[in-house]
C-alpha cells in the first residue's frame, strides 16, 4: 500500500539517512539535512502535485520504504526514486511501488517520460530500473555526472 508520509515515519527515515546504507542517496547526512529531505518529499505535493509516498506492508501495516516522483530546481527531469528499509529488500516491494507510481505519473500527470538517477555501483537499483523497463540514456542531463540515467517512456 502507498500512503502519504506521516510524522511517525521520521525516525526510520532518519535512521536510514544518517547510516552508511544511504550512501547511494548522497548520505550519510546530518540529522538537520535529513529533515530537509524529508520535508522536501512532503512539500513537493503542494508545490508540484507529486512527491513521496511511503510503502506500507499490508499484512503488518509497517512502513518499509518510500517511492517518489522528484522534481524541482535540482532535478533536470522528473525522477522516479525509491528505497526500502533494511530487511525488506528482495521481496518486490520497491518494484510494485515504483511500477504503480510510474503508471500514475504517466496517466495523471501526463508526463511524457521519467528518469531514475542511479549510482553505477548500486547494482540492486540498476537491476530494478531495468526491470521497470528503464533504458540507459547516456545523453540525459544529470546533477551528478557519475550517475546512470534510466529512462522510462509511457508505453513501457
Amino acid at each position: 500500500m502507498l500512503r502519504a508520509p506521516l510524522m511517525d515515519d521520521w525516525p526510520a527515515y532518519l535512521n536510514l539517512m544518517v547510516s552508511p546504507r544511504s550512501h547511494f542517496m548522497g548520505g550519510p547526512v546530518s540529522e538537520r539535512f535529513a529533515w530537509g529531505i524529508f520535508c522536501h518529499d512532503v512539500a513537493q505535493w503542494s508545490l508540484l502535485d507529486h512527491g513521496a509516498l511511503m510503502i506500507v506492508d499490508c499484512s503488518s501495516k509497517r512502513c518499509i520504504g518510500q517511492v517518489a516522483i522528484n522534481a524541482g530546481p535540482f532535478f533536470p527531469e522528473h525522477e522516479l526514486g525509491w528505497f526500502v528499509y533494511e530487511g525488506f529488500e528482495g521481496n518486490g516491494y520497491a518494484y510494485e511501488a515504483a511500477e504503480a507510481l510510474k503508471r500514475w505519473a504517466f496517466k495523471e500527470l501526463k508526463l511524457p517520460t521519467l528518469v531514475s538517477y542511479v549510482d553505477p555501483d548500486n547494482v540492486k537499483s540498476c537491476r530494478l530500473a531495468k526491470r521497470l523497463n528503464g533504458t540507459l540514456d547516456i545523453d540525459a542531463l544529470r546533477e551528478d555526472p557519475a550517475d546512470l540515467v534510466f529512462r522510462y517512456e509511457e508505453n513501457t
